[in-house]
């Protein structure tokens, strides 16, 4: 059964909502691009269901981010990627990321998530997942506890 959740930029001018078959366990995405526009660690996802996403307001301080994947001996772009970051315009907040090639999902960042508090527990034989291990520099720390992949895994998300 879904369970809606509910998330807000740092400043509150991006409210929205989604539905999510799987609020936990986390996605941690320890990309080189996740880790400088996440933090240290990468970004912490949850999958939601995309046709579920409704953006309560400030709809027009959403901004989109389509990061480059690729760049030549002179740090220019040479190849963007497919993925499309969300984020408040005002506060900078990552709101969330979709990929054209998974059209049924949506990834909110789970620091945006604000209700409901507390989460559901991590269902029992599950396991956070981290994944883009193979761009991650070796002092970036494995989160502990997590299932690890040096790519996407196995699967199309965590569901």
């Amino acid at each position: 059964m879904p369970v809606l959740l509910e998330g807000t930029c740092h400043c509150k001018a991006v409210k929205y909502t989604v539905e999510s078959n799987t609020p936990v366990p986390f996605m941690i995405c320890q990309c080189s691009i996740c880790r400088k526009v996440g933090g240290y660690m990468g970004s912490c996802n949850i999958m939601g269901n995309s046709k579920t996403l409704n953006i309560i307001r400030g709809k027009d301080k959403i901004k989109v981010y389509i990061a480059a994947v690729e760049f030549d001996k002179h740090d220019k772009v040479k190849k963007a990627g497919n993925s499309k970051r969300s984020f408040c315009t005002e506060c900078s907040s990552m709101l969330w990321n979709y990929h054209d090639e998974y059209p049924d999902w949506i990834y909110p960042f789970a620091s945006t998530i604000d209700a409901p508090n507390p989460l559901p527990p991590i269902p029992e034989g599950q396991h956070v997942v981290s994944i883009m291990r193979g761009c991650c520099p070796d002092h970036v720390p494995k989160p502990e506890g997590a299932k690890v992949y040096r790519a996407y895994g196995a699967a199309k998300g965590i569901e």
